[in-house]
């Protein structure tokens, strides 16, 4: 299994938003959409702000493959879904602190859709 380089991570760490693409049964990938993206150790973690109805989240689901791209990271990667109680309240500390500054109408949203939490895997 791949992981994240030190330099991926923290580009990744110190940006608001990645682009993530999932990819469709045809192998294409989607339109990319912007995502809010946190890091937990070596680890980065993604949530869907619509819950489980939010469509990038479905093919992401449905898939478990696509493409990000953030900065100069531009990656190929799998979606892992995360159940981890322990884990997810990890991520939803890691949303509070790395987006308190945005009103809680966005922030809250993310912490409350901890069962969309996708964990992203270099390929």
């Amino acid at each position: 299994m791949m992981t994240w380089t030190t330099h991926e991570l923290t580009v990744v760490d110190h940006t608001d938003e990645l682009e993530i693409a999932p990819r469709r049964d045809d192998g294409t990938l989607r339109s990319p959409v912007p995502v809010w993206v946190v890091r937990d150790g070596d680890d980065l973690y993604v949530r869907s702000w619509r819950g489980r109805a939010g469509s990038w989240y479905r093919a992401a689901q449905a898939s478990h493959e696509g493409h990000i791209r953030c900065g100069s990271v531009d990656k190929n990667v799998t979606f892992v879904e995360i159940a981890d109680t322990e884990l997810n309240d990890r991520v939803d500390t890691a949303y509070r602190t790395k987006y308190s500054r945005y009103n809680a109408t966005y922030t809250d949203p993310m912490v409350a859709a901890r069962d969309t939490t996708l964990k992203l895997v270099p390929r």
